[in-house]
């Protein structure tokens, strides 16, 4: 069984499946997070300018802008405190 288990993961490194849990995996994941409050952050922005004026309540609109932008205030926070990436990943 040892044997077995150590030439499955042989297997998987050569196939590319082997996916590493490293430090510039995790910033990987913190940028795309990043980009996707950054988009809708962009989107409410939108909507609540023209609801503003045209004159149609805005609140709860600008309310989720508020709350969009202090999640991506704290992701570029956090994403400061990982080390710079050193390489690019292998492919």
């Amino acid at each position: 069984m040892a044997g077995s288990k150590r030439a499955d993961r042989k297997q998987q490194k050569q196939d590319g499946l082997h996916i590493p849990t490293t430090r510039q995996k995790s910033a990987e994941d913190f940028d795309i997070i990043i980009g996707f409050l950054g988009f809708w952050a962009v989107v409410l922005f939108g909507i609540t300018l023209w609801l503003e004026l045209t004159g149609q309540p805005a609140l709860m609109w600008a309310m989720g802008l508020l709350l969009v932008c202090l999640g991506l205030w704290g992701m570029i926070r956090l994403r400061r405190k990982l080390p710079k990436r050193r390489g690019k990943r292998p492919l």
